[in-house]
């Protein structure tokens, strides 16, 4: 198994969405690259994102960004729906350079890359979110997403 961290705004609807995908063995809402080392304090300029860790025999780091792209507007800066911010940039992270050099190339590939503003980026930490924001949806469906359902449940 292999670990990825994607961010698209608000963690809420993108776990809710990345933990259906097919090939997604566990996902956890958290906080990537921020300066902190706990949830104490100010904000420390991490992003949202949801740890993705998947089989990579099933589902490849491209795969996983055409997903991503599903569910994001990917010329947003720090801004998904109506959630705007730093925190609420999108981006990929992880420990693994073959990772981060998929996504540049799924990016690249793209005949918009020069509009894309998503992050690419290793990680450099990673705070897990308080447990009230793990599978948020799921225990509060009615609470705000900018993910339609319809998209969220596309591959339940």
């Amino acid at each position: 198994m292999e670990t990825i961290y994607l961010a698209g705004g608000c963690l809420w609807g993108v776990q809710a969405f990345v933990k259906t995908l097919p090939g997604v063995i566990e996902t956890e809402a958290g906080r990537a690259n921020g300066s902190s080392h706990n949830r104490a304090g100010e904000y420390d300029g991490y992003a949202e994102c949801v740890k993705t860790v998947f089989n990579p025999e099933v589902v490849t780091v491209n795969d996983l960004m055409g997903y991503l792209f599903e569910v994001i507007d990917p010329y947003s800066l720090n801004k998904q729906g109506v959630d705007v911010g730093l925190k609420y940039r999108t981006g990929v992270y992880s420990e693994q350079s073959e990772h981060l050099e998929a996504a540049r190339q799924f990016i690249k590939n793209r005949n918009d890359a020069e509009k894309i503003v998503v992050e690419v980026m290793p990680l450099t930490n990673y705070v897990k979110s308080a447990e009230e924001h793990q599978d948020r949806l799921d225990k509060c469906p009615d609470d705000y997403c900018h993910i339609p359902q319809s998209l969220i449940n596309k591959y339940k």
